[in-house]
């Protein structure tokens, strides 16, 4: 009886605990199939963890695409938008005169880019890089070409068109499409009008630069890896100056002892208005003005003993940017022969122009520095 009662009480005690680790998961008690589906289903509902919408909160909005109407593109020298026959065609960059006696320059209102740099000493002269000028009959006057206009001209893939050239700059016309005034079938392109005396007397025409474009067999499509010189603004929008040293530019003075030129900001539209020679810049159609003003300093010398520059326009240096009222410091580099020139703000991006024309004036670090450039507020 005992023995009985004794394995009553430890039989009852092996059972329960038994099941308790059936419970605790280290021995599994079989169930039915029936149990099993019912405890696993239980267990999965239990279990399931809340779905994760990180992703989809934190996902930025997609920005709406400019609405650009059929038949026109944005401006590779502008940023505007314009017929797409003109955008998509290579611009006419050709150079021009700023001496007193062949002004105004015809032409030189309807460039997208301009370029001022000193030629011989401290006279200076442009290169005007132009897409619409289907219906200009006097384009100039026309001058020579310096070696350093050949670098610019290709980093638009512009055509360039010239009046004979420097004996330092003859040997670089091999690498750019150029119209010469005074050699082959280029001359076509141009003539002499009876109101101005040589050598401020030659011009050009659209009708005349079509005609050598033709004999001269160029093709007037961007080459099919350009893509573009300048970053611009979103449509509708202003650029942002994004360095750390802005400050307001209400009139600029450039420096250059010849014609001593400045630009005088106007809010009303946002543009720079130039002046040079003591009195407003005008062109033939009216007084110059632009939307951006970039300052390039390059290293500069002369070509042996003679009177002209010879300006390095490779590798890397500093200058300004001017735009909205504002100017701030920039870097510039060109890193490949042909390449094209980058600037940069004093954060390292690359600088955003406004949409509209752009002056660049290439200053010469030999007689030039930035005590030269003088920047004032309102």
């Amino acid at each position: 009886m005992k023995k009985t009662a004794g394995w009553g009480f430890w039989g009852t005690v092996v059972i329960l605990g038994g099941c308790m680790l059936a419970l605790s998961g280290c021995i599994r008690i079989p169930l039915n199939r029936a149990e099993e589906a019912a405890v696993e289903e239980e267990i999965v509902i239990e279990t399931e963890p809340e779905p994760i919408r990180i992703e989809a909160e934190t996902e930025p909005e997609p920005e709406p695409e400019e609405e650009i109407p059929e038949g026109m593109v944005r401006s590779y020298l502008t940023g505007e938008v314009i017929s797409e026959e003109q955008g998509r065609r290579r611009p006419l960059a050709i150079m021009m005169s700023n001496d007193k006696e062949s002004l105004p320059q015809y032409g030189i209102n309807r460039a997208g880019v301009v370029y001022e740099a000193p030629v011989e000493g401290t006279m200076n002269r442009y290169m005007s890089i132009i897409e619409d000028y289907d219906d200009l009959e006097r384009i100039g006057s026309v001058r020579s070409c310096r070696t350093y206009y050949v670098y610019f001209a290709r980093e638009f893939d512009a055509i360039y068109a010239h009046y004979g050239q420097s004996t330092f700059a003859k040997p670089y016309l091999k690498y750019i499409d150029n119209i010469n005034g005074i050699e082959g079938t280029g001359g076509t392109a141009y003539f002499r009008s009876s109101d101005r005396k040589a050598p401020h007397n030659a011009y050009a025409s659209y009708e005349g630069i079509q005609k050598a474009i033709e004999a001269l067999g160029y093709s007037q499509e961007y080459d099919e890896d350009y893509v573009g010189h300048y970053q611009f603004a979103d449509l509708g929008e202003e650029a942002e100056l994004g360095g750390g040293d802005v400050q307001d530019a209400y009139k600029v003075e450039i420096g250059y002892r010849y014609n001593s030129p400045w630009f005088e900001y106007s809010e009303e539209d946002g543009l720079y208005y130039r002046y040079q020679y003591g009195e407003a810049h005008e062109g033939s159609e009216g007084q110059i003005a632009v939307k951006n003003l970039i300052i390039q300093f390059c290293p500069a010398s002369y070509y042996a003993t003679t009177a002209y520059r010879n300006i390095n326009v490779q590798g890397e240096h500093y200058g300004y940017f001017v735009t909205g009222g504002q100017a701030e410091s920039i870097s510039w580099e060109k890193e490949e022969e042909f390449g094209i020139t980058r600037y940069f703000d004093s954060n390292g991006e690359e600088i955003v122009l406004n949409n509209g024309k752009t002056w660049v004036c290439i200053c010469t670090t030999n007689d030039m520095n930035a005590d030269d450039i003088t920047i004032t507020g309102k």
